[in-house]
């Protein structure tokens, strides 16, 4: 049996005064209290364990502080981790706290959520890689929250995705080895299908493969297919170059499988990149350190961010497109990195 709530009546009569002399100890204001009298209700807060009420005393208070959702599938992954980075910072300039949830790309998780989220009286939820988009969609209707769908979404949902063009973002990739690196066998490294894959960015790679394949051409188009897990990539690649294959170039479709390919295909014994050439997605911007940086198609984050709050708290904004993406080159692909070009560093001691 639950224990009745302490109130404020309660402390009072322990303490011996009025339930109003209480508020204003626990307010601080707004009349004084003398010295002695705080003293005995203090004792009587202690003595009773009595815990405040804190959304009753938020309903009282004007709220400063409004509150938008936030659901990403992988807050290891550099790109969602960015995106949250930039989504907070934005929200709180226009008087938002964010709440984050990690969905994993699990469509129940999602829905959890979001139920939590709408009875914590959010004014708008962002969904990043949503796996549940008709679901969430249905649910966000029936409590009126605004919902913004940003990467991709798994289902039918009548609203655009705000987001990159994952299909030039292949293409981009697929190109930069073939016309400045002169790479003519490009293989395509990743899954898209639910046998491929269950929780994961399937929609996002099926995107990035199409236009790998519109460079190459549906007769040269090349794919091994992986779970997206690290271990997929790592088996998937290791298995076509054990059987012989070698291709000149690999474009893997997520960041979180390229440093297990890269893996593979050093441990095969090719070079990279001079017999192997890597280009990837997503990378982390800020890890230029790496023994063989990565080159990577990267999306604009800054503005995927304002576009999805804009539209979630229904500031006129132009309608979304697919954004432009860009390309960053590196070591895997060939390219000289800034690092490289550096004089040496003078001797320590």
């Amino acid at each position: 049996m639950t224990a009745e709530r302490v109130t404020l009546a309660d402390v009072a009569r322990r303490a011996g005064t009025s339930t109003a002399v209480v508020s204003y100890v626990l307010n601080d204001g707004p009349r004084p209290v003398s010295e002695a009298l705080r003293a005995r209700v203090v004792a009587a807060l202690d003595e009773l364990d009595y815990r405040p009420d804190r959304i009753a005393r938020a309903l009282r208070r004007p709220r400063r502080w409004k509150q938008i959702g936030l659901l990403v599938p992988d807050l290891t992954l550099p790109l969602f981790g960015a995106l949250v980075g930039r989504i907070e910072v934005e929200a709180r300039g226009r008087d938002h706290l964010t709440l984050i949830g990690n969905t994993g790309y699990d469509p129940e998780r999602e829905i959890e959520f979001v139920r939590a989220f709408a009875d914590s009286g959010i004014d708008g939820l962002i969904v990043v890689g949503s796996a549940n988009g008709p679901a969430t969609a249905a649910l966000c209707r029936r409590e009126r929250i605004p919902v913004v769908w940003v990467h991709n979404n798994r289902g039918a949902v009548d609203a655009p995705v705000i987001g990159a063009d994952h299909v030039r973002a292949g293409a981009l990739a697929t190109e930069h080895l073939v016309t400045v690196h002169g790479r003519t066998e490009v293989v395509f490294v990743g899954g898209f299908t639910p046998g491929d894959v269950e929780h994961g960015d399937r929609e996002t790679v099926a995107q990035r493969y199409q236009g790998y394949a519109s460079v190459v051409g549906p007769s040269a188009a090349r794919l091994l297919r992986t779970d997206l897990t690290p271990a997929g990539a790592y088996h998937a690649v290791t298995a076509h170059l054990t059987a012989g294959h070698a291709p000149h170039a690999l474009v893997i479709g997520t960041y979180g499988q390229a440093a297990a390919a890269l893996r593979a295909v050093t441990d095969s014994g090719a070079r990279v990149p001079h017999d192997i050439a890597l280009v990837g997605f997503d990378g982390d911007a800020t890890n230029t350190y790496g023994q063989l940086p990565l080159t990577t198609v990267r999306q604009p984050i800054d503005t995927i961010a304002r576009h999805a709050l804009d539209a979630a708290l229904k500031t006129p904004a132009p309608a979304p497109t697919p954004l432009d993406v860009f390309l960053t080159p590196a070591e895997t692909c060939g390219c000289a990195t800034a690092i490289s070009s550096l004089p040496p560093s003078e001797p320590v001691g």
